[in-house]
């Protein structure tokens, strides 16, 4: 499993994900691809009003903020 973490500068909520996700004791380490949805119109259209957003590669599943660490974990089982 791959997660793509959609974000853009200067976006306080992004940094509150950013440091749940960096914070939250994972069994095994997952990448993660951070993708500015600055840089692609069709991403602003996507999720402007709804990063920060977590997807995985394998299932395509979304995470939108807010989300707890136990919605984290359940996310990535």
């Amino acid at each position: 499993m791959e997660l793509l973490f959609y974000t853009t500068t200067q976006c306080h909520l992004c940094e509150l994900a950013e440091a749940l996700l960096v914070s939250t004791p994972m069994p095994e380490p997952i990448p993660v691809d951070v993708v500015d949805i600055a840089q692609s119109e069709a991403l602003v259209e996507r999720y402007g009003t709804r990063i920060p957003v977590l997807r995985r590669n394998d299932t395509g599943a979304e995470l939108d903020w807010p989300f707890t660490r136990d919605q984290l974990l359940t996310f990535l089982q």
